[in-house]
């Protein structure tokens, strides 16, 4: 009989996906019983597929050829799977040696209980909250939505949803199970029914934990083994549309659990709040994308007024004030075409040149003073559209050069303060780390390694090389030290980052030494999977992980070529949505051409990109892909799109979008 089914639904995470399954494998051996393990693909289209089947044969795949949602891709392999418990696995997550063993010898030992969460922590070795949560009833979810329950997380009122008044380290009875990790026993589940597939994403959790609970059986939080839970790349947990998705599918549940009348105001409550979350979050992202920009032109303006007052006292050929629309309207212009002009030539984009904002004030400055010798009215001062210049380059600059100092404590503009890098591992993987982080063009310093077994060398100095972004290693038989070192090691070398060898380290030992390491001065942590090409970590739980690849570094994605794309977008845009009248006749589609349009415009949408392919996060969905405007006689199939649409990333150039509108102008209304 088959002891436990472990299943996994993946979407585009492959490098998560790769070091979860490698966990999963450790544990099994551990476990000693008959296991089968799922994966459920999603539609992926980075390669996780080909990934499970040549690493991972053992595994039980189920590709999809389209998205169905976390619960029904959970309930495709629940409806197979035949194990006594079974767990539902996320992968963004690694399990310890012996969580299997302890977790189902907990269930053995207690028969009443249908489901059982674990000690989560993220991916800096910080207990997530989520371990344990409490039934979110109106008041409970009224006090997390409305910020409550993080003021007061250890209240027994204001604090029920993390149930925070409880230890981590006992074990408790609780309502809510994490969709994480969630084991359960067979019977359970034969007895309250699979996921409720209602829900797309988040929310089912909840719901089988309720059921769970209303059909007579127990769930417990048991923190007798941890697990990694890296959190946010599936999520994008601070994203508008995790708001939306997440409160939405707690509307799903109030409707279907609660009495009508009580469902009627937690669903306005928490209409409420998701509007309140969502402007918040779209907010908080204009301000820290707007502010350097609204201080520079604070800054310019400045400068200016003191510019004017000057010139009018003391070199003002006709003696006066400057007319009050020189300040109010066509200084504001000034500043706009300045900063315009100094955006488009990269003066915002790291590492920081000074060359590039002299060059885009210079380049407004001349727009400046040729459009004023077509506007009398308008025409005030050369000199102080000069002087203003001037100024413009010394406040851009000397703003960036501030925040530069703050952040790095030197004035090297074009520099960036590279991280001091440590190893944990045997030499030979210590190497394999270098090479992965040479190939990925990181600019970090690899200090040394720490050898796992003991060595008889103590501490040896490592000293730099100026002409490479790395330092020189120790001879592979002289590490900095053994693990009963690491914290003198971290603080001797100041150390930013540690990099985890999973071939040589067990998941337990990693997270004990996570655990264990002082928090000061702060170390993020990573971890290269045994035989793996991706070196994986996470600075925060609402941060999506974070990767090391050998990936090839896109063209497509540079700042200078996605500002072409997007001014690209917009000016093509422009000009369809005006000869409109005459295309739309043209286009099969007539309704779905004007929404791309507009979608474009707005930037929603991008007329050529990567539809076959995943991309970074931010990357916006696309009407066309390079691969349609390919000449080819027979349908392509889905690896060759996707080699296509990588050669199109890798040597992107604006004439090349030029070129796919040309060919599939009448594809547009897709």
């Amino acid at each position: 009989m088959v002891k436990l089914s472990v299943i996994i639904v993946n979407y585009n995470v492959c490098y998560f996906l790769e070091q979860a399954l490698l966990s999963v494998r450790r544990a099994v051996e551990k476990l000693g019983e008959p296991v089968e393990v799922f994966v459920v693909d999603n539609n992926s289209a980075d390669g996780s597929v080909a990934m499970v089947r040549t690493r991972f044969p053992e595994v039980i795949l189920i590709a999809n050829r389209d998205n169905p949602g976390f619960s029904k891709a959970n309930n495709q392999a629940l409806r197979r799977a035949t194990g006594q418990y079974q767990l539902l696995l996320n992968p963004d997550t690694v399990v310890e040696e012996d969580t299997f063993r302890a977790c189902c010898d907990f269930m053995d030992a207690h028969p009443d209980c249908g489901g059982l969460g674990v000690k989560m922590l993220d991916g800096q070795g910080r207990f997530l909250p989520e371990s344990k949560r409490a039934l979110p009833t109106p008041a409970v979810a009224f006090y997390k939505m409305f910020g409550l329950a993080r003021v007061f997380p250890k209240s027994r009122t204001f604090g029920r949803y993390h149930l925070g008044f409880l230890d981590k380290d006992q074990t408790h009875e609780i309502e809510v199970l994490s969709g994480a990790f969630m084991l359960l026993r067979k019977a359970a589940l034969d007895e309250v029914g699979l996921l409720d597939e209602d829900y797309f994403m988040y929310g089912e959790d909840i719901d089988l934990s309720y059921r769970l609970t209303r059909g007579g059986w127990k769930n417990h939080y048991f923190p007798g083994t941890r697990i990694i839970h890296y959190k946010g790349e599936s999520t994008k947990r601070t994203s508008v549309n995790y708001v939306f998705v997440f409160y939405r599918a707690m509307v799903i549940f109030a409707r279907k659990h609660f009495a009508p009348g009580r469902a009627g105001l937690f669903s306005l409550l928490i209409n409420a709040a998701i509007w309140l979350r969502a402007g918040a979050a779209v907010a908080e992202r204009l301000a820290v994308r707007i502010a350097p920009l609204l201080l520079d032109a604070g800054l310019i303006w400045a400068g200016m007024f003191f510019l004017k007052t000057y010139w009018e006292h003391n070199h003002k050929f006709v003696p006066g004030a400057y007319p009050p629309q020189y300040m109010a309207v066509a200084v504001p212009a000034y500043i706009l075409i300045w900063m315009t002009s100094a955006y488009l030539s990269g003066a915002y984009d790291p590492p920081v040149h000074t060359s590039r904002v002299v060059r885009g004030v210079f380049v407004g400055t001349l727009l400046i003073s040729a459009a004023s010798n077509f506007l009398d009215a308008w025409r005030f001062s050369k000199a102080l559209i000069i002087l203003g210049g001037a100024w413009a380059v010394a406040a851009l600059v000397g703003r960036q050069l501030l925040a530069h100092f703050l952040l790095y404590k030197n004035l090297r503009l074009s520099e960036r303060r590279q991280k001091n890098i440590a190893i944990v591992g045997s030499g030979l993987e210590s190497h394999r780390v270098r090479q992965l982080l040479e190939a990925a063009h990181v600019s970090a310093r690899v200090i040394g390694y720490v050898e796992t077994a003991p060595v008889a060398a103590a501490l040896v100095p490592v000293f730099a090389d100026d002409s490479a972004h790395y330092l020189a290693e120790a001879p592979p038989d002289e590490p900095l030290g053994e693990l009963r070192q690491l914290a003198d090691i971290i603080r001797i070398y100041a150390l930013n980052e540690l990099i985890f060898c999973g071939k040589d380290l067990p998941a337990s030992q990693i997270i004990t030494l996570m655990l264990s390491l002082p928090a000061d001065p702060p170390v993020a942590y990573k971890i290269l999977p045994e035989d793996s090409q991706y070196i994986i970590g996470s600075s925060s739980k609402d941060a999506p992980g974070d990767y090391y690849t050998l990936d090839i570094a896109l063209n497509l994605y540079q700042p200078q070529q996605a500002r072409a794309k997007r001014l690209l977008d917009v000016m093509s845009s422009t000009a369809l949505l005006v000869a409109a009248p005459l295309l739309v006749w043209f286009q099969p589609e007539k309704a779905g051409f004007l929404r791309n349009c507009v979608a474009v415009l707005f930037g929603s949408r991008t007329w050529v990109g990567l539809r076959y392919m995943s991309g970074p996060a931010r990357t916006v969905p696309a009407v066309l892909s390079p691969a349609d405007a390919a000449a080819s006689a027979a349908p392509l199939n889905a690896v060759t799109r996707r080699r296509l649409e990588l050669l199109y990333a890798k040597d992107y150039e604006p004439s090349t979008d030029v070129s796919v509108l040309w060919h599939c102008w009448r594809r547009l209304g897709q």
